[in-house]
Order: C-alpha cells, then structure tokens, then sequence
C-alpha cells in the first residue's frame, strides 16, 4: 500500500489529484487534508470509503501537521507521498495591500509547505523513500500585477523544493514543484467572460488546463519512475512563457 496526504483536499485541483491516485492506483490509501468546507471530499471519501480518508488540518499549524502525519503512521505505517497543495490568495496593488493581506498569504502558501514538509521528513527518511510535490504557480515566474504576496509565496514554494530536493536526494526523497498556469477551478469561477477571453488569447493552446491534467504530473513525479527527478519546477501552463 502507498499512502498519500494531500492538502487542500476540497479544492477542484487538491480533489482532482486525490482521484487520479485512487482510479490509477489500486493500492493508494489517499489521506485529504481540510478545514471548513469539505462537501467534495466528503463526497469522495464516500465513493473511496476504504482507501480514502479525511483530515483535520490547519496547514499554517505545525502542531496540527505533527498530529495529522502521526494518525497517519498509526494506521498505515508510512508516509509515502506529500501534495502541499493548499493556498489562497488575496490581491491588490501593493500601495493599497493590508498587512493582513500580505501575513495570511505568505502563511498559507510558503509556510505551511515549511511545516509539511518538516513534519514528513522525518518519517520519510526513516523509510528511506519518499515523494514531495509542492504546488507552486506559474505566478512565480510571470508575475501577475497585484500579486506581491502571492507571487513572492509561490516563488518561495519553488527555491525551497529545490533546496530541500539537495537535502533529501541521499535519503531517497525527491522533492518538486508543478507551476500550474490557468486551470479549470474554483480560482477562475469569479473571473467574468471578458476576463476569461482575454486569459485564453494569451494561451498559445486557447484554452485553460484541465484538473485531471496537473493530476497526471502529480501522479507521475510521486512514482518510481520519477526516481531520477528532483528539484524540478514543472511548468503546466499551455505556452505561456
């Protein structure tokens, strides 16, 4: 069995990803990291009931990260793979962002990859294998206007993979980044139809991403075919740059 802890387990993309693993992979026990709102993963976890599973997690709290890996080494043994995939942002032009704007940001999207990634470590070099996939942006590299504090975040995301990826390599343990451009989530719902147009004429493809197509890289890097990859940052962005 290959246990997998994904956050964000109720977002379009963080659901997407849960069931690339357990339709392709039969002995993949998904854990879903949420807080709030988890209709999706409800719904999942019921259609998966004996492989997947829910979780309380506050991904800005290391105490709620060493208590979710902990049930989870209770009851599978091991930590195989982590998708720090939660986030949110908050945009505005720097001269009119609020403190809070740039704190809760920064918080979601860098540090609680810091806190997963310190309390996965652990048991995953004890096992001697292990398969890190941060989530990034393609914000990282093609900064959007209005997005210091969500831009610094995800570029943050991407040094620190690599950083870690050199730390980890002698362990067994690949650590990447996927930069996602536009794709078909929650993240576009309040874009209007102008602003969607206007999105896909900068895509050479004219389209946006599918979930299922992040889902894909997700799924490929956290196997052992990607033994050989570590500290990549895998662009999934139709062209753009």
């Amino acid at each position: 069995m290959r246990s997998i802890l994904i956050t964000g387990g109720n977002g379009g993309l963080g659901l997407a990803i849960a069931r690339y693993f357990l339709e392709k992979d039969p002995q993949a026990s998904v854990w879903l990291g949420v807080r709030k709102n988890r209709a999706g993963a409800e719904a999942l976890t019921a259609a998966f009931h004996d492989r997947c599973h829910l979780l309380n997690l506050e991904v800005t709290d290391s105490a709620a990260w060493k208590e979710a890996v902990e049930k989870i080494l209770a009851k599978d043994g091991r930590l195989d793979v982590l998708v720090n995939n939660a986030g949110a942002h908050s945009d505005a032009l720097l001269a009119t962002m609020e403190d809070e704007a740039w704190h809760s940001v920064i918080s979601s999207n860098l540090d609680s990859v810091y806190h997963g990634c310190r309390a996965a470590v652990g048991p995953m070099m004890r096992q001697r294998f292990g398969r890190i996939i941060n989530i990034a942006s393609l914000s990282a590299i093609l900064p959007p206007l209005g997005q210091t504090n969500y831009a610094a975040a995800k570029a943050g995301v991407v040094t620190f993979s690599r950083t870690m990826a050199k730390e980890t390599a002698r362990s067994g343990i690949t650590v990447n980044s996927i930069l996602p451009g536009y794709i078909e989530t929650e993240a576009l719902a309040d874009m209007d139809a102008e602003a969607k147009k206007q999105a896909k004429m900068g895509v050479p493809m004219r389209r946006f991403g599918k979930p299922e197509e992040v889902a894909a890289a997700v799924f490929f890097l956290a196997g052992q075919e990607a033994a050989y990859i570590t500290g990549a940052s895998l662009k999934i962005d139709g062209g753009i740059f």
